[in-house]
């Protein structure tokens, strides 16, 4: 799980759909609104934040509504916490 996270996060424009999605949940309309890149282009981004778990999907009639999977990036700060906190015992 850990990789795919990593392997999404690499890419600026994901980064940055996960900061709109952090100030509120969107269409997919609405996050290719933000960038200049084609729609299809958006798709394939939300894909990868999907199959990472780090964005949620929900229909709601015609539209899906992405949102961020804090879980994730929970799992995320845990895993920087203890390589820190063990880093930091080793001489």
């Amino acid at each position: 799980m850990l990789n795919d996270a990593f392997k999404a996060l690499s890419d600026p424009t994901r980064r940055k759909i996960l900061e709109l999605l952090q100030e509120k949940d969107m269409t997919a309309g609405e996050i290719a609104d933000s960038f200049q890149i084609s729609k299809p282009s958006i798709s394939h981004h939300l894909s990868i934040l999907k199959n990472a778990d780090m964005v949620l999907d929900e229909r709601q009639g015609q539209n899906i509504i992405y949102s961020l999977n804090t879980t994730v990036f929970q799992d995320l700060m845990k895993w920087f916490f203890d390589f820190t906190k063990g880093g930091t015992d080793k001489k």
